[in-house]
């Protein structure tokens, strides 16, 4: 089993305009020489905590880590407006240009699998591989899975924490009625429905559960970004038309080498999804963690990530 390498700090970090509202941080960690990888993180509105670097051998990598548009570091914060799927695709080609990168890896987990595929669907050029981990392609199956009907018979008490800021008579369409108070002029209202919002979402993400996510996923600063841009983007159907475009577009990426990390108990991006990508896409390694959920935390899925961060390394 695989262990973190040791913490390090960053090289280089620094902002980058990439419209007239919006400014991605954006961070380089490991070796300036080595072979450049960028790591899109999950949510969307999720940001980059430090110990994403620690999967990344730092002798053999150059690790690019940003956070997204309107979330962590970058500006302005939890903000909906000029924020969707296109716009992240093509802030990951500003940045790749600001940073004169010819070719680069991909690793992405959750959303950032989500973003993953679709950047590189969009420049199979840029991408020298695909490192990829609890599968989610934004399809309303799956979103009414989580959101709606499904994960709520095996987490039914951390359910009934989800829906307290619902009125019953608005619980049948939970995405609306979240985005409506996610999106509410009053900021107690806001506040207030992006905590059960995010803490949801920690609470199923392990095989056993974190005391400790959930408190991270529970502060103000990180639930509202967290909760008001995943809401904007469930409710948009990730901007992604027909729904199944990355399933469907997966012979532009056949032929970059890939590995696809999934637990078998993911409660929150079900293996199902996992599984329909590794049909559609057989040259892809597949891996399936037997005692595993959602996070990348997770013994088996981080040995699994790492030994993937190891091969692509030393291709």
């Amino acid at each position: 089993m695989r262990e973190l390498y040791p913490p390090r700090e960053p090289y280089n970090s620094g902002y980058l305009k990439v419209s007239d509202l919006h400014t991605i941080h954006f961070e380089e960690s490991g070796n300036p020489q080595g072979k450049p990888i960028v790591l899109l993180h999950g949510g969307p509105g999720g940001g980059c905590p430090p110990f994403y670097r620690q999967y990344f051998d730092p002798e053999k990598w150059r690790l690019i880590m940003f956070d997204q548009r309107g979330c962590g570091q970058s500006k302005p914060h939890a903000e909906l407006q000029e924020n969707t799927t296109w716009d992240l695709v093509n802030d990951i080609e500003k940045l790749r240009e600001h940073l004169s990168i010819e070719q680069w890896v991909v690793f992405g987990g959750s959303w950032g699998s989500t973003l993953s595929l679709a950047y590189s669907q969009t420049h199979p050029d840029r991408c020298k591989g695909l490192i990829l981990r609890g599968i989610f392609m934004l399809r309303q199956k799956e979103i009414r899975w989580f959101y709606q009907e499904g994960a709520s018979y095996i987490f039914p008490d951390a359910w009934e924490e989800y829906v307290k800021p619902i009125p019953i008579n608005e619980r049948d369409d939970m995405l609306t009625a979240y985005y409506k108070r996610l999106t509410s002029p009053d900021a107690q209202i806001r506040l207030e429905a992006a905590r059960a919002w995010s803490i949801w979402e920690a609470s199923t993400s392990r095989l056993f559960p974190d005391f400790d996510l959930k408190q991270r996923f529970g502060t103000d600063v990180f639930a509202e970004a967290f909760a008001r841009i995943e809401c904007h983007y469930f409710i948009n159907k990730g901007f992604l038309e027909p729904e199944d475009q990355l399933l469907l577009n997966v012979d532009r990426i056949r032929h970059i080498p890939a590995v696809i990390v999934q637990g078998r108990y993911d409660v929150v991006c079900p293996m199902m999804s996992a599984w329909e990508l590794h049909r559609a896409w057989e040259e892809a390694e597949f891996i399936v963690v037997p005692d595993a959920g959602h996070s990348m935390s997770e013994p088996g899925i981080r040995s699994g990530l790492i030994e993937a961060t190891d091969k692509f390394a030393n291709c």
